[in-house]
């Protein structure tokens, strides 16, 4: 299958010995056996720019122009979270087995919207696969911010609790910045804290957590053996949740990155020029064939939901891009869906574990 052509790709970062700043210390974790991605300030190098002159002239590429191929090869993000949850469940049962602790989630859920009701039944069966220990507060819609913030309190004090996240949206009338900003920087394990955020962005800086979507995009393009380094990356969307730490992310492994966004001008002949394509806006079938260069690795992000009376839902969903178009100009493609979903919840699941190992002192 061209899927496991694909996670057959070997990808070989060397790690130099480094003087760890405090904070960066607490960010290191046991993930290096999951995953393929290093601490990110190893990635960190000195710029020169010296031989820019002849290395552009030089204009090699590896990712191979398959623009007389009639489809992509499929990057399976199903499959691939299937193998980190695996390994995931592995450590879990090791840390139960040695010291007795259990990795523990809680998710706050405001309204009864229902994308969101699915998107934390599906978290919490995630959970229990692994064997993570979770914990749901369901609040309706009218209920008021202090009920939001005493439920935050008492995720934060309990010391059985290693992640704790609030599913967006929340309803409007309800203080978005001032709500997640009660999340303690060390149980952020969907990474939005201004801290994470930070130091995501600064060289020689580590987060405690990357975001979840952005860390799993990165996932699958090392796991398909994709090369990232000195390669042309667009970013389309530039939302605080996936556009900018992806384009902060792939800024940390050396790629040249642009943010297209709803003002940019003329967006669908920059997208053609990169090698790789990330699009993150949730609108469906924006990114069509034309706007990718032939051999262009794509990164799906998007999911909108549109009514199909064939489906057993009443509904099918749709990413970005347009798949029946981009299949037959792109090197590789992930599916919506099956390509960034799963591969979102599994880095949920790996920050937690991290997280839950940073407090017991567990390698």
């Amino acid at each position: 299958m061209l899927a496991a052509v694909l996670r057959r790709g070997e990808v070989t970062l060397h790690i130099g010995a480094r003087s760890w700043r405090v904070f960066s210390s607490l960010a290191r974790s046991g993930s290096c056996r999951i995953l393929k991605s290093p601490t990110l300030v190893s990635l960190d190098l000195h710029e020169d720019w010296t031989h820019k002159v002849d290395e552009d002239r030089q204009k090699s590429f590896d990712i191979q122009n398959k623009s007389n191929q009639l489809d992509a090869a499929l990057i399976d993000g199903k499959a691939i979270a299937e193998e980190i949850r695996s390994e995931i469940a592995n450590e879990v049962s090791w840390m139960k087995s040695s010291i007795r602790k259990t990795p523990g989630l809680a998710v706050l859920l405001v309204g009864d919207r229902r994308d969101c009701q699915i998107y934390v039944h599906n978290k919490i069966l995630a959970c229990d696969e692994v064997g993570i220990r979770s914990e749901v507060s369901e609040l309706p819609e009218c209920c008021s911010e202090d009920e939001i913030l005493n439920a935050l309190t008492n995720f934060n004090e309990n010391p059985e609790i290693h992640g704790v996240l609030v599913q967006l949206p929340l309803p409007e009338r309800f203080d978005e910045e001032k709500i997640l900003s009660m999340l303690p920087l060390e149980k952020d394990v969907d990474g939005f804290h201004p801290s994470n955020m930070g130091n995501l962005a600064m060289e020689g800086r580590e987060p405690l957590f990357i975001p979840c979507t952005p860390k799993g995009c990165l996932e699958l393009l090392l796991r398909s053996g994709v090369e990232i380094m000195g390669k042309r990356a667009v970013v389309i969307g530039r939302s605080n949740i996936v556009g900018l730490p992806t384009s902060l992310l792939l800024q940390r492994y050396h790629a040249t990155v642009t943010v297209l966004h709803a003002f940019t001008k003329n967006p669908e002949r920059i997208s053609r020029e990169a090698d790789i394509v990330v699009a993150a806006v949730g609108m469906p079938n924006l990114v069509r064939g034309n706007w990718l260069k032939p051999g262009a690795v794509v990164i799906d992000v998007g999911t909108y939901p549109v009514e199909d009376p064939s489906s057993d839902s009443g509904y099918r969903l749709l990413g970005d891009v347009c798949y029946g178009e981009a299949v037959k100009v792109a090197s590789a493609i992930t599916p919506v869906p099956g390509g960034v979903g799963p591969m979102t919840v599994a880095m949920l699941l790996l920050n937690t574990l991290e997280s839950a190992k940073r407090v017991y002192g567990f390698c």
